[in-house]
């Protein structure tokens, strides 16, 4: 159950329906408005939506641009042509020195989303004649390591984390049920806070995600644990929240509201923190649906598809995850090993192993003719 405090906060924002306005914020004026690299950056933006970016992507570009372009400023570089190879690693220099407030360095990730837009920039303007040569063609962007997620939950780790929810308030309701839907699809969180009434389907246990990450749609499977704390939100509950009948948006915070990503976040790691967790957010549930079902030998191909990864190396890296089933399959294979006794067992928990495999290709395989008869959804 959730803390004491915890439940207090819940009531007091369940009294202010309304909404406080929020003090609107003094932006510092730019440095760097009159730097002619501005129009060039506003062109680049325009043509990065116009051929089908999303948003997001030219927010992510827009902020890479204006640090990269303060920095020339700063430095009196105010035309394309006057960024060379040896410029641009002056700039990639400058990032790897930087320190956050708290003294630690970028880290390689974010070196590189702050690179990647500018090499983006450079051949966009090479490509429209605004220059000659492409300056940033051959520039070597730093490699991110392939890391493991930090948290590697366990099934009972999960659970500790979805109990902290107080199901006897209407916001404790509505957690639980986002809780169960981020673990059982393992949707991003820009994707859960997306979807509509109309995206869940909870009697055929599916869910549809429209517009996911690269914009792209996809057709998944929700536990049915998940669907019934959906159903539930939505009969009990959603109504209480909801300001408008036409509000569409399947999970709503105290305010009737859409929720934002940070809010969304904010809300996971408080259940987390409750939970005894010291650190963890959204991607936590996600990374554990991978992992568990892996361990309970799901083929890596159909977890790509349920997390919407265009690449099966992307999803490898949750392969490296699932140690307790590589510790079973080293103990039951490897020749070093004291004894051979259990053989029965193994046999018979292969047996079942393959039997979970078939039962989750005939599921896949459902789904899939049931998509091949919707022109809304893919698989």
């Amino acid at each position: 159950m959730a803390q004491k405090g915890e439940r207090g906060i819940r009531q007091k924002q369940r009294k202010l329906r309304r909404k406080p306005a929020q003090p609107q914020r003094q932006h510092a004026p730019d440095p760097a408005a009159a730097n002619p690299l501005r129009a060039y950056q506003s062109a680049f933006l325009d043509w990065t939506v116009t051929v089908g970016l999303s948003e997001q992507t030219a927010k992510i570009r827009q902020r890479a641009l204006d640090g990269f372009i303060l920095w020339c400023d700063e430095r009196g570089l105010q035309r394309p042509h006057d960024i060379t190879r040896p410029i641009l690693q002056r700039y990639q220099s400058h990032l790897y020195h930087t320190r956050k407030a708290n003294g630690q360095p970028l880290s390689l990730n974010t070196q590189a989303t702050r690179l990647l837009p500018i090499v983006a920039f450079f051949k966009w303007l090479a490509r429209e004649n605004h220059i000659l040569h492409n300056p940033a063609s051959d520039l070597e962007l730093p490699k991110p390591p392939r890391q493991l997620p930090k948290h590697l939950m366990s099934v009972a780790d999960i659970e500790t984390v979805l109990n902290q929810a107080d199901i006897s308030t209407p916001s404790g309701m509505r957690n639980r049920a986002m809780l169960e839907t981020l673990y059982s699809s393992g949707i991003r969180r820009s994707e859960l806070i997306h979807l509509t009434l109309y995206d869940v389907d909870t009697e055929r246990g599916t869910l549809m995600v429209r517009q996911g990450k690269g914009n792209k749609d996809r057709f998944i499977p929700l536990g049915a644990r998940a669907c019934a704390w959906v159903a539930r939100y939505v009969q009990e509950v959603r109504g209480q929240l909801a300001l408008t009948l036409d509000q569409r948006t399947l999970f709503v915070t105290d305010y009737g509201e859409a929720f934002e990503k940070n809010r969304l976040s904010d809300m996971v790691k408080r259940h987390m923190l409750w939970a005894g967790f010291k650190s963890g957010g959204c991607h936590a549930f996600r990374h554990a649906m991978a992992t568990h079902m892996l361990e309970n030998g799901a083929d890596i191909r159909y977890i790509q598809v349920i997390l919407g990864h265009s690449e099966l190396s992307t999803t490898q890296i949750y392969t490296h995850v699932a140690i307790g089933k590589l510790k079973a399959v080293h103990a039951l294979t490897h020749p070093a090993r004291l004894e051979r006794a259990g053989s029965e067992q193994s046999s018979a928990a292969g047996a079942s192993m393959a039997e979970a495999q078939q039962a989750l290709l005939e599921a896949v395989g459902a789904e899939c003719d049931e998509d091949d008869e919707s022109d809304a959804v893919t698989c």
